[in-house]
């Protein structure tokens, strides 16, 4: 099965190079690599890789920039897998992509193991994430295919997709920006189940460039996207509303002893916005363009 690579990216143009580096160390090669970003000041340096990359550039956000990548997917492409540029892939990722999809012929998408995540720290060094990786790969190929849990949605950053499946679906771009939980929203929208696997894995690093530049924002976002989603039925009524409680708790509880990379009063102010707004019958995702 071929597998193609969509990485959207702003602002990362090291990250990115680490990332077609590892790509290139691939056992099975991708088919074809797509790099979406807003400008040429967000691709990494011009090399030659045992593929081809393709460059392409428009308006920022994670939803519109995975959409045009969509739009440029080869129809052979059995699969695609959706990486963030700061994920650390294993070297066997791809062929466990390929060989998970042929084991499970029902399943519509799925996302792998995350041996480590920076997302909620400080984020991890691309050369620390670089030697858990390689740890886990020199016990060499698991060939592992297991299904570890069915799930609501994908976790964005290595999520895996059937091509065919997603020929109709693209991501919502009524979620701009980062576009808090548009993978959950777009697997959502996917018919099929989805699932967690032990088949493909890497790092995650938790970047902090070109992540969070207003706190206001996110925090609006935590409170309205959920709730946009709900009334969608692209996340389920329990989860939504969870994700909405620990959010407000982690913001207001740490309101005065913040993280250095987190602006927790910046989200505090956001989420009160967010409920106001929905208290106002007003509640719009789009509204963070004007924050």
């Amino acid at each position: 099965m071929n597998v193609g690579v969509i990485i959207a990216s702003l602002g990362r143009p090291d990250s990115v190079a680490v990332l077609l580096d590892r790509l290139a160390e691939q056992t099975q090669r991708p088919s074809q690599v797509i790099l979406s970003m807003e400008s040429e000041t967000d691709a990494p340096p011009a090399r030659d890789y045992p593929f081809e990359v393709e460059c392409i550039f428009g308006s920022r956000g994670s939803c519109v920039q995975r959409n045009r990548a969509l739009d440029r997917l080869r129809p052979d492409n059995g699969a695609v897998v959706f990486y963030d540029d700061d994920f650390i892939p294993s070297r066997f990722a791809i062929a466990g992509i390929a060989r998970f999809f042929a084991h499970h012929p029902d399943v519509a998408g799925a996302h792998g193991l995350v041996l480590a995540d920076g997302i909620n720290g400080p984020g991890i060094p691309h050369e620390h994430a670089r030697r858990i990786v390689d740890t886990a790969d020199a016990a060499g190929d698991p060939e592992a295919v297991a299904i570890l849990a069915r799930t609501h949605g994908l976790y964005g950053c290595n999520m895996a997709y059937r091509v065919p499946v997603i020929a109709g679906v693209r991501f919502d771009e009524n979620l701009p920006l980062y576009a808090w939980l548009e993978d959950l929203d777009f697997g959502g929208r996917v018919p099929g189940p989805l699932v967690h696997t032990n088949a493909f894995c890497g790092v995650h690093c938790g970047e902090k460039r070109g992540r969070e530049k207003s706190g206001r924002r996110l925090g609006y976002s935590q409170v309205c996207n959920p709730v946009y989603m709900l009334r969608k039925a692209t996340l389920p009524r329990q989860v939504a509303v969870r994700m909405i409680l620990r959010n407000l708790l982690a913001n207001h509880a740490r309101l005065f002893r913040s993280e250095p990379w987190i602006d927790r009063k910046g989200r505090a102010a956001g989420n009160w916005l967010a409920i106001r707004d929905l208290l106002r019958g007003r509640v719009d995702p789009r509204r963070i363009l004007e924050l």
